[in-house]
């Protein structure tokens, strides 16, 4: 079972920064795109780490590494980031699949379009992590990552935004590693409906509501 966030801070240049940190009772089965702990494997804890809108390490996944043992996170896990103040979390449960999300949409991007020269630095990262209340196979798990993203996308067209996402967004979907296997995670399928229903209700309503940066939020 994934527990429910916790919301804390890690101190940095004379700011509180907010983190937000999901913990397993067991190891589950995971896939994401994050930078640290990316791929499909076992994972314990998922970390979203605020960020201020001048973040340039190249290193993003040895700083969220330091960042989870700062906080004593053990075992492998999954670190994503984001410019959007990770308090504004949105949750939305469905048949028992619960999904979380950090919705920045300033930076909208149709994925095919051609790139522009630069990207205005506005707020710009969807982060969505999800748990399935059943063993998913790894290609339901590839398959849920799909259905999450095509979601977020219907969400994103409804708020008529142009685009399908934003350059740097990242998903998460979690399950348990025992059970009965489910083949699919297509948005018809049986967790992969409630899936989508649950990732587009968390994703509209963060939408929906003016985000500013963190950093901008300071002033800084």
């Amino acid at each position: 079972m994934l527990r429910e966030p916790i919301l804390t801070s890690r101190a940095e240049d004379g700011r509180h920064i907010p983190l937000l940190v999901w913990r397993a009772d067991v190891p589950l089965r995971a896939v994401s795109s994050g930078p640290l702990g990316g791929g499909i494997g076992a994972r314990r804890w998922v970390l979203n780490a605020t960020v201020p809108m001048s973040y340039d390490r190249d290193d993003p996944a040895a700083h969220l590494g330091a960042l989870a043992a700062d906080l004593a996170l053990d075992g492998p896990g999954i670190g994503l980031l984001t410019g959007v103040d990770v308090s504004e979390v949105v949750a939305r449960t469905d048949t028992g699949v619960r999904a979380w999300a950090t919705v920045g949409l300033g930076t909208p991007v149709l994925a095919a379009a051609h790139a522009p020269a630069t990207l205005a630095q506005r707020v710009g990262t969807v982060n969505i992590v999800v748990y399935v209340p059943a063993r998913l196979a790894d290609s339901a798990l590839v398959n849920a990552v799909a259905t999450a993203t095509e979601a977020k996308t219907q969400a994103i067209t409804e708020l008529g935004l142009p685009g399908t996402g934003t350059p740097t967004d990242a998903v998460t979907v979690l399950c348990p590693v025992g059970g009965p296997e489910a083949a699919y995670g297509g948005p018809r399928s049986t967790w992969g409906a409630p899936l989508a229903r649950a990732v587009h209700a968390a994703v509209l309503a963060g939408g929906a509501r003016a985000v500013v940066p963190w950093s901008e939020q300071l002033g800084g």
